[in-house]
């Protein structure tokens, strides 16, 4: 439900939404989304001093429930 929640609220920001994908990977304590989009759409994801960034953090700490879950971004490119 996070990963869906958080990639609809990316795809609603960016100009390339067809390149956003959220990936989740459970680590010890709780879970890590990874948010990966276009380059040209990492600052418009990231927004003026990281406000955007931490909006979605906000919105996905909210609806975890407590949990503990981490947002990363990452570019398209970003090789894992």
């Amino acid at each position: 439900m996070l990963e869906e929640a958080l990639e609809h609220l990316v795809r609603g920001i960016v100009e390339n939404p067809d390149d956003v994908q959220v990936r989740a990977r459970r680590i010890r304590g709780g879970r890590v989304l990874e948010v990966r989009v276009h380059p040209e759409d990492l600052g418009k994801v990231i927004g003026r001093s990281g406000r955007t960034a931490k909006a979605l953090r906000t919105v996905i700490s909210a609806l975890s429930g407590g949990r503990y879950v981490r947002v990363d971004l990452l570019d398209v490119n970003e090789v894992r």
